[in-house]
């Protein structure tokens, strides 16, 4: 009895793991503090490395219409890639069809990786598409900086936010 009390005392002690550290590369702790810098949050808050670290790949990609590559790449392309590489999630193609995807969510409602939509062209409603990042930020591709990330609070894309979602 006194062998099976001391064998229960150690599985107890082990199973715990109290002490287990989560080793950090170099590189993610620069992606961290990169866009945690970036989006004025705490470092704690840039769990998805993969996603920022995706974002960092692309940022400054220069803006091609009906792009998808490192050559030239549009808004809704950038998004297309960035779901299918994050969250192995194949969506539409066209900013149009995206806004027909999505589950609508208030602005204050808006969690990482929803899409946001702008009406940038007077000539046809949600022609503009990025991904939430955190605190009032998105990431798209901007016609005059490429890849970039930028704040809803800006007043032009305060002005011309559309709606924002989760894909369905």
């Amino acid at each position: 009895m006194k062998h099976l009390f001391s064998i229960l005392i150690v599985v107890i002690i082990f199973s715990c793991g109290g002490n287990k550290k989560v080793v950090v590369s170099k590189n993610d702790r620069i992606i961290i503090n990169k866009y945690a810098n970036a989006l004025q949050v705490e470092k704690s808050e840039i769990s998805n490395l993969q996603l920022y670290s995706f974002i960092d790949d692309w940022k400054g990609t220069k803006y091609k219409y009906g792009g998808l590559s490192k050559s030239g790449v549009d808004c809704s392309g950038f998004c297309t890639l960035l779901y299918k590489e994050i969250y192995n999630k194949t969506i539409s193609r066209t900013t149009h069809d995206l806004a027909k995807d999505i589950d609508k969510v208030g602005k204050s409602k808006l969690k990482e990786g929803c899409l946001v939509f702008f009406n940038i062209s007077k000539k046809k409603k949600n022609s503009h598409v990025g991904v939430y990042l955190k605190n009032n930020r998105f990431v798209h591709a901007s016609t005059s900086k490429g890849v970039v990330i930028s704040s809803l609070d800006n007043p032009y894309y305060k002005k011309t936010y559309s709606k924002g979602g989760s894909i369905k």
